[in-house]
């Protein structure tokens, strides 16, 4: 039987575990389960905010960085300062920074086999600053490889002009390049590319490009090994529009030339092929060059001292070899005019003056003619061009142009 005080102690004993309870409920706001990371007050504690991580893509010490991606990019955080110099004279190297602050890049094209530093800083939402610097090499001229190539960007050309890449190392592995290189055609043609050896790559459709499409040439050769130990560093997108249809065909049976617009015969106009010993290739030809006046020599094309003259007009070249269309002043009083005879060492001649003035056959086909525009010379005792002299694999059937094809 339990006595009276015992059943009193006992009764004040859960009394004040309850007034515990109590009191424990009431500071933890009601919730025994009560987010550990509050403060005892109603709200949240300060929690520590992450450093913010710079990364410079290029690594310090690192040899063969990119000429084109090579930049400064942060997380948690923006960036403060950015600066780039070239190591061991402090050039500055000129950089913009992105609209959020996170990223940096240069705004040229790095130099190849140069020493480049980056020293960057930048601050977290609470205001705590990072930092990290990079001294590093980017790729050699001997460990890489740059493709030359034709038309422009932003240019008007005409329906004959491929696109066509001259690379400054032999390429071994072909496909490789050929695949980071997409040459695509509003027009919907299929493009192709073709190689003529371990150097030059050409893309044209099967026939001539329709008159104003638009063309898109997208480089992303930057990193691709074209040969063993050299990489490309090209990473850009060409566009160029094609202009009119306009195609020109010189006869030698009859010493003229026809020109073709859209279809349509614009003018026939006499000319001067190569005479029997210096006959003019046939073949397809794309105007790859024009100059209002240039020099020729014969030295420059193998035929000894039998010319040099400095002002040749309205110069229009059709093959590497030297094959012009051009304008020609000094023609000789004794021969029968233009129309009549071959008399060149192997150009096409059209009457002119010189100094390239006045309204001259010459003159006319010059205004009137866009790099790219073809020449088509047909009837002469010579061979056929080589699709490599000049831009002219047009020359080469489809079935031959796509079995050169790498991709």
């Amino acid at each position: 039987m339990t006595t009276p005080d015992i059943a009193a102690r006992r009764a004040l004993g859960a009394c004040a575990a309850l007034m515990v309870g109590a009191l424990t409920l009431t500071a933890c706001g009601g919730n025994a389960k009560a987010d550990s990371k509050t403060d005892g007050k109603g709200g949240r504690s300060a929690s520590k905010t992450s450093a913010a991580k710079i990364v410079i893509s290029a690594k310090d010490g690192s040899t063969g960085a990119s000429i084109n991606t090579t930049g400064v990019k942060v997380s948690g955080g923006k960036l403060t300062e950015v600066k780039m110099t070239v190591a061991g004279t402090g050039q500055t190297v000129p950089g913009s920074l992105s609209a959020d602050g996170t990223s940096w890049k240069p705004k040229e094209q790095l130099e190849r086999g140069t020493k480049y530093q980056i020293s960057a800083t930048a601050k977290n939402a609470g205001g705590h600053t990072s930092a990290a610097n990079s001294i590093f090499t980017t790729v050699s001229s001997g460990n890489s490889f740059i493709g030359t190539y034709t038309p422009d960007n932003g240019t008007t050309v005409g329906v004959g002009m491929p696109v066509s890449f001259t690379f400054d190392k032999a390429i071994s592995d072909k496909k490789a390049v050929q695949s980071h290189i997409d040459v695509t055609s509003s027009s919907g043609q299929e493009v192709v590319g073709h190689w003529f050896g371990s150097q030059r790559l050409d893309f044209r459709p099967e026939e001539y490009w329709k008159a104003g499409s638009k063309v898109t040439m997208k480089i992303d050769l930057d990193g691709v090994e074209g040969a063993n130990g050299v990489y490309g560093v090209q990473k850009k997108t060409v566009t160029f529009t094609i202009g009119r249809s306009q195609v020109s065909t010189v006869d030698t049976a009859t010493q003229t030339m026809t020109v073709v617009r859209d279809g349509k015969t614009l003018k026939t106009v006499p000319v001067s092929t190569g005479d029997p010993q210096h006959t003019t290739y046939n073949g397809q030809m794309v105007i790859s060059e024009k100059f209002l006046q240039t020099r020729m020599n014969s030295q420059t094309v193998g035929l000894g001292s039998e010319y040099d003259i400095a002002n040749v007009p309205h110069a229009m070249r059709l093959t590497s070899s030297g094959t012009f269309i051009h304008g020609n002043y000094w023609y000789n009083r004794g021969n029968p005019p233009f129309g009549r005879v071959g008399s060149s060492h192997g150009c096409v001649g059209l009457a002119d003056v010189e100094g390239a003035q006045g309204a001259t056959p010459s003159k006319w086909f010059y205004d009137n003619s866009l790099i790219g525009d073809v020449v088509i010379v047909k009837n002469s005792p010579d061979k056929t061009v080589a699709p490599d002299n000049g831009l002219n694999g047009w020359n080469l059937s489809w079935s031959e142009w796509t079995a050169a094809s790498a991709a």
